[in-house]
């Protein structure tokens, strides 16, 4: 594991954005897995920046996703796919045909989590997969467990998301009580694994997930497994390793 300090957020984000892009130049043809939240949204902002300049070519990329919430349709805005269109697919001129997200709106779960699957088995897997960090750590939507969930599958979301989603919908009956998520082996596999990590607040879980034991009590804790994994996070965030 290579851990890289940046100064700030915006560095880290600069940094982050380089590693990807260095994929993008050496393998234009390379399979993104890609994550959403607040944090790698400047990694995205830096991508389509060093885009614009002629930089980077996004035509030859493939994406999957790391997660979509179950019921919304990609053209919610709250849902993963809308996103992923805002900050990075409509800003690029990457093949949106070769932009892989759970379906949300599929409700047979045992059909989303196996379709997904093939997804990502007919790409050839993932070349570099982008990961932020919980608070409680965990990957994706795999949190803490008795167990390392394998594949792709439908998680029943906490009683915290819910209610922290709420603010985003109508009514209640309106929040998604579920989500498709790609599991912990989908997610070892991949070749090269980067995390992105910010601020003051997520210094105690850098430390028991990369420098703690291995346990699905701290989902990302199993990175210190994987031969290729890069965290890059602020001076903040690793400020207690």
């Amino acid at each position: 594991m290579k851990i890289i300090k940046a100064t700030d957020y915006k560095d880290m984000s600069r940094k982050a954005a380089n590693i990807i892009s260095a994929q993008v130049i050496m393998k234009p043809d390379c399979v993104l897995g890609l994550a959403t939240g607040s944090t790698p949204i400047g990694t995205y902002d830096q991508l389509v920046e060093w885009y614009k300049k002629g930089d980077l070519d996004f035509s030859g990329v493939t994406s999957v996703n790391l997660d979509e919430y179950k019921g919304l349709s990609g053209d919610n805005d709250q849902s993963y796919r809308y996103f992923m269109n805002t900050h990075l697919f409509d800003r690029v001129n990457i093949d949106k045909t070769k932009t892989y997200v759970p379906n949300g709106l599929e409700a047979d779960s045992a059909k989303a989590c196996g379709d997904y699957n093939r997804i990502i088995a007919e790409v050839g897997g993932v070349d570099l997969q982008l990961l932020g960090l919980g608070h409680n750590g965990h990957i994706g939507f795999n949190e803490p467990s008795a167990t390392f969930e394998k594949e792709t599958h439908c998680v029943d979301l906490t009683q915290s998301t819910i209610d922290a989603n709420a603010r985003f919908f109508a009514t209640m009956d309106d929040v998604p009580k579920q989500a498709y998520t790609m599991g912990i082996k989908t997610i070892m596999q991949a070749k090269k694994i980067v995390v992105v990590v910010s601020g003051e607040d997520k210094a105690n879980i850098v430390k028991e997930a990369f420098f703690g034991p291995i346990t699905p009590q701290v989902p990302a804790s199993v990175l210190q497994l994987h031969n290729d994994v890069v965290v890059v996070g602020d001076a903040a965030a690793l400020s207690k390793i």
